[in-house]
């Protein structure tokens, strides 16, 4: 369902990179907001000015800076595209002379990353803490069920109306459930019910803040919030100025992108040539791989008399199990997720390039910046990308796949395709060995504690896939469907 956030969200994007291909985004970036909320416009907040600022810091990460990275105020957008444009060049000659080739490290060796998501203060609104409430609606009635299935007996009947003691009510939500009228409802703060880690917090002053040390980059808050505050530091001025100086650009699309544009993935593929990559390619691909080696991972674990191995290729679930349950990292494959060897396989083919990581994840961007990934997408900016060029994907002819990917391995996307791509793979497993394949769609709160019942084997499981996403990755938070 698209809302007006996503809307003007998308809307800036395109501008942003209408005006970067007409040469003008120097000049235009600080005006942008005042063009998008005219002095005798509508705002869509309290006012055009609160408007303007909340622009400028979406075009602020679109330049690839967060909100709490900022430290002068007064500085203009200009500014920070200038310090960007002569960083990249820097940097640029840097590497050639280092090794002259302009290629970035190999991909297993760990480097420490920045977070991608931040709170624009301007933008979010301080929503009331969570509580339930009891409305007009209420009745008075004979039976009281809200009262009767309370278990803190937080509610009374004054004055023929139901009142709730807010120091003992645990927000459990029978009461809700229990009033034939509707009259009590729960209040929530979307930003925080959607966080499976409990990460989002507010502070001393009211002011929404992200604990870094618990958030996995899920991405959940940044779809569910009503006011658009939580935003994603972008890297997509970085793949403009790369292809603007004629830099060797692989881009590489996660399968999940086949739901996402209308028309084929080969015309996609076609599509995205055109903005300028030397190739594209299938991170399906790579998908492959990732089944070949978690099979034989899978094989020989088991072999050793293991109990449990779970899937590694959701960024959002190692990153969970990184930081809030590092014990059970032994569970967890350690073969490469197919963003990883896709990257390998376009490293390899085209000698000396740059990959772009296409898809609807926000982890990636942590994942991507650990194991040396160039550039990371996802698809809003793509398609962002494509109409800020003009280049409609139904129009492109059809792109020529050298080998196209195996359908287990494009299915990867779609909750349990992991884990049916690897047990095909696997092939015929030891006789009398019982396969108990279970699988998480979508990580909540209860997932930790379903995790330590899985290591402590009160669930049964020896292979197990997670996903953060229900239903996978083409229900990622910075899909285009969404």
């Amino acid at each position: 369902m698209i809302d007006n956030s996503i809307h003007l969200r998308r809307e800036l994007m395109i501008r942003f990179i209408r005006a970067f291909h007409n040469g003008t985004l120097e000049q235009e970036l600080d005006q942008i907001p005042i063009r998008m909320r005219p002095k005798d416009g509508a705002s869509s907040r309290c006012c055009i000015y609160h408007d303007r600022a909340v622009l400028k810091y979406r075009l602020l990460n679109l330049l690839g800076v967060s909100c709490n990275e900022e430290t002068d105020e007064a500085k203009t957008l200009a500014e920070y595209y200038r310090e960007k444009d002569a960083g990249r060049m820097a940097s640029q000659e840097e590497q050639s002379g280092e090794d002259g080739s302009g290629s970035s490290p190999a991909a297993d060796e760990e480097r420490p990353c920045r977070h991608p998501l931040s709170v624009c203060e301007a933008a979010c609104s301080e929503c009331p803490a969570s509580r339930v409430v009891v409305t007009g609606n209420c009745r008075g009635c004979f039976s009281r069920p809200c009262m009767f299935t309370c278990p803190k007996k937080a509610i009374s009947i004054v004055d023929q109306k139901s009142t709730i003691n807010e120091s003992l009510c645990i927000k459990c939500g029978k009461c809700v459930s229990a009033c034939p009228f509707h009259a009590i409802v729960k209040t929530t703060v979307p930003c925080e019910e959607s966080c499976p880690t409990s990460a989002i917090h507010k502070d001393d002053q009211g002011h929404t803040t992200i604990d870094y040390a618990k958030c996995i980059a899920c991405g959940n808050c940044l779809a569910k919030c009503p006011f658009s505050a939580i935003m994603e530091k972008s890297q997509v001025l970085d793949v403009l100025l790369a292809l603007k100086a004629g830099e060797k650009l692989v881009a590489v699309i996660a399968p999940s992108a086949a739901a996402q544009l209308p028309g084929t993935i080969e015309q996609l593929f076609t599509a995205v040539s055109r903005l300028g990559f030397c190739d594209v390619m299938e991170v399906a691909l790579g998908a492959e791989e990732t089944s070949r080696h978690e099979a034989a991972e899978f094989k020989e674990r088991m072999a050793k008399g293991e109990k449990l191995m779970t899937t590694s290729c959701c960024s959002a679930y190692v990153e969970m199990v990184r930081k809030l349950l590092p014990s059970f990292l032994s569970h967890v494959s350690s073969t490469p997720s197919p963003m990883i060897y896709a990257v390998e396989i376009a490293r390899r083919e085209i000698p000396g390039c740059k990959v772009v990581f296409i898809g609807p994840c926000v982890a990636k961007r942590i994942e991507a910046q650990r194991k040396g990934v160039d550039f990371v997408l996802n698809f809003e900016e793509l398609g962002a990308m494509l109409a800020g060029r003009g280049i409609d994907v139904i129009a492109c002819e059809p792109w020529k796949l050298t080998r196209p990917a195996l359908p287990s391995a494009r299915n990867y996307c779609r909750s349990c395709g992991v884990t049916k791509a690897v047990l095909e793979e696997a092939g015929d497993l030891p006789e009398g060995f019982q396969l108990d394949a279970k699988f998480i769609d979508g990580i909540d709160r209860k997932t930790l504690a379903m995790l330590k019942m899985y290591d402590a084997g009160k669930l049964p499981a020896n292979f197990l896939e997670v996903m953060s996403c229900p239903g996978g990755c083409i229900n990622g938070p910075c899909s285009l469907r969404k």
